[in-house]
């Protein structure tokens, strides 16, 4: 997890799923309704953003979504000590 002091950007995470599949670039934003993960995406030629890679299942999301935050939260807490020395 890779902490950053940007706006509404706080962090990016890299995950690996059964020691097989790695995906990166997995964004922690603050929003209007507290924190959530934005999956990898590009930006297409009218535009918009799309996934490159994502859950296929609400339960998947979820899973992904609570191990992100998790992370980002204990990197936060480690920092918040580490600064406090």
């Amino acid at each position: 997890m890779r902490l950053k002091e940007e706006s509404k950007l706080k962090g990016i995470a890299s995950i690996t799923i059964d020691e097989c599949f790695v995906v990166h670039d997995i964004k922690v934003i603050e929003g209007r309704d507290g924190l959530f993960i934005q999956m990898p995406n590009k930006k297409t030629a009218d535009g918009q953003h799309k996934d490159i890679a994502h859950p296929i299942n609400t339960e998947t999301r979820e899973t992904i979504k609570n191990i992100v935050l998790e992370a980002y939260n204990k990197a936060l807490a480690e920092k918040s000590n580490s600064d406090a020395q």
